[in-house]
């Protein structure tokens, strides 16, 4: 993945050095130890400043009579390397090693079907995440090239789940796609049950059947253009108005003028946005036009916007946008 998406703010600094490696290009914030493509996942993970453990230990508060007493039903959840105490978290809850999560790449690194790209440690420790690109891409409309990455996120935070996904990138704009055409396309898992590495695999299936799916789907919104109005009913599905007026049916422009502020970023991107010359007037620039707009105009900047897309509201609003997209192409 590009440098820039690299989430500055979010990355944890110890002793003066952020927790991540990338490979490829410097990230616009210089932080980070930059490597060859070329690691093995534990390689990556050591270069990152990964490695370490977490343990659980047993949580006390202190008693009527000054003696601690242990809080039932309850653990801290602590790394082993600082003592740094990570969240409190239920007594069933399982936790997965980072040397477990970069494990997880071995398979596939070894087979020559990805390469580790970024891997890194946000918000203080409590998300650790790594990144390797799928040796497959492909071409669509003379030039538009989308590559293909595999995400796993390895939270050491009560309440979030294991989330690994394929995750594409358009590389004219490094718009993050969604690739959810089905429920297989990426796996949340439950800190509750132990990790299973050959379930999640056989789960997600392979990585070239994913990407040729995607690659149907969007040649198919390629072919198929949009009318403005048809374009306006889209963009207010996927980015609904709060307002209870009513929508004018009158001229395109009163109907524009009514479009939720995101709905009208993405209208005034759908001509502008970087690759807007690659199937012209199709669903496939209206959906990339809503790709554009959350990865590089919502958002306080570009670290929330990543995690958002990622992980976050973002990624859901693509799944929708891609659906959508996929059904009003289908009427055209």
């Amino acid at each position: 993945m590009k440098g820039e998406y690299i989430m500055a703010h979010e990355l944890e600094i110890v002793d003066g050095q952020a927790q991540m490696a990338y490979a490829g290009e410097v990230p616009w914030h210089g932080l980070g130890v930059p490597v060859s493509n070329d690691l093995s996942p534990l390689q990556m993970m050591d270069k990152a400043g990964l490695n370490w453990k977490v343990e659980t230990k047993p949580l006390y508060y202190k008693g009527t009579f000054a003696s601690d007493v242990n809080v039932p039903f309850k653990k801290a959840l602590v790394r082993e390397s600082d003592g740094k105490l990570l969240d409190v978290i239920g007594s069933d809850w399982e936790p997965v090693q980072n040397e477990d999560a970069f494990n997880f790449f071995s398979e596939y690194v070894l087979a020559g079907d990805m390469e580790m790209n970024t891997a890194g440690s946000i918000r203080e420790g409590r998300n650790i995440f790594a990144l390797a690109k799928v040796k497959e891409s492909f071409e669509l409309f003379g030039g538009d090239q989308v590559d293909s990455y595999l995400l796993f996120s390895n939270p050491h935070q009560y309440g979030k789940s294991i989330d690994i996904k394929f995750t594409p990138i358009r590389v004219v704009c490094n718009n993050t796609l969604s690739v959810a055409l089905d429920s297989k396309s990426g796996v949340k898992l439950s800190h509750r049950v132990k990790f299973d590495a050959d379930t999640v695999k056989e789960t997600l299936g392979i990585a070239s059947a994913k990407l040729a799916k995607y690659k149907e789907a969007a040649e198919y919104l390629g072919s198929k253009r949009y009318t403005v109005d048809s374009l306006i009913d889209y963009y207010n599905n996927v980015f609904p108005r709060t307002s209870s007026k009513k929508v004018d049916d009158g001229k395109i422009t009163d109907k524009v003028l009514q479009l939720s502020k995101n709905a009208k970023d993405a209208y005034d991107a759908i001509e502008l946005q970087p690759g807007s010359n690659y199937a012209k007037g199709t669903w496939w620039q209206a959906y990339n036009s809503v790709t554009y707009i959350t990865d590089h105009v919502q958002g306080r900047n570009a670290d929330n916007r990543l995690y958002s897309s990622w992980f976050g509201g973002n990624q859901v609003r693509k799944k929708n946008a891609l659906e959508k997209a996929l059904q009003f192409a289908e009427a055209a």
